[in-house]
């Protein structure tokens, strides 16, 4: 008689779960996207005659604006594909070119002009208050963030599905997650060094430009350029 134990039998079933699978899609689609640990070094350099408290209020706006520009763009994913006739396969490819443009910069472990032009942050320096643009967009929530979003909106049925929550729900947490990075941005560089930022920069490049051809394929299988496979 052959035993299994009931705890990895457990576990496969919930890695192998649709709402598992899809969730974490989301989540390392959105924050790999928004990437606010590639923005430390650029946050800092606005930031660099502002003293703690305001630099935690400007890392506030830049989340907040992230969050309420990607949830627009979440919720309103669905009327914009109907409004301009846009088919989901053809928002897959160019998607997946807009995401591998960025995952390729990722990989040399430098901004993306997508996400940081030129002369931005020596010009956001020079502003009061940064924290909603540049920071919070196109820094945080810049094409790439968005048009992952609108991939994944793309997939979800209806706005009232559960695939929708979890969209929602990996905006917070990333939203989250890149307040806490770049109100803290001085003691996380301190900690994890120029070379460590750089090595997790690389590595999210990596799985970014992978997920990127995944899109792209996709597109290609459901406008039946490439025969499904499996």
């Amino acid at each position: 008689m052959h035993w299994t134990n009931p705890a990895t039998t457990a576990f496969d079933e919930l890695r192998t779960a649709p709402w598992v699978r899809f969730s974490v899609l989301a989540l390392s689609s959105i924050f790999f996207l928004v990437d606010p640990f590639a923005a430390i070094g650029s946050f800092l350099a606005i930031t660099e005659h502002a003293d703690e408290g305001r630099r935690k209020r400007m890392a506030r706006k830049a989340a907040i604006t992230c969050f309420i520009v990607l949830t627009s763009f979440a919720i309103a994913g669905q009327l914009i594909f109907r409004m301009f006739g846009i088919t989901l396969p053809a928002f897959e490819v160019a998607g997946g070119l807009i995401l591998l443009l960025i995952g390729l910069d990722m990989l040399e472990a430098k901004r993306s002009p997508t996400q940081e032009a030129s002369g931005d942050t020596e010009e956001a320096s020079h502003k009061e208050d940064a924290g909603i643009v540049p920071l919070g967009i196109p820094m945080l929530a810049g094409p790439g963030a968005i048009s992952s979003v609108m991939v994944l909106v793309g997939q979800v049925g209806g706005l009232w599905r559960w695939e929708m929550g979890a969209i929602l729900g990996s905006i917070a947490i990333t939203a989250l997650v890149s307040y806490w990075v770049l109100g803290a941005a001085g003691r996380v560089r301190a900690v994890m060094g120029e070379t460590g930022i750089r090595i997790l920069v690389r590595i999210m490049g990596l799985l970014l430009v992978a997920l990127a051809m995944q899109f792209f394929v996709n597109g290609l299988v459901d406008l039946g350029i490439i025969a499904h496979q499996g």
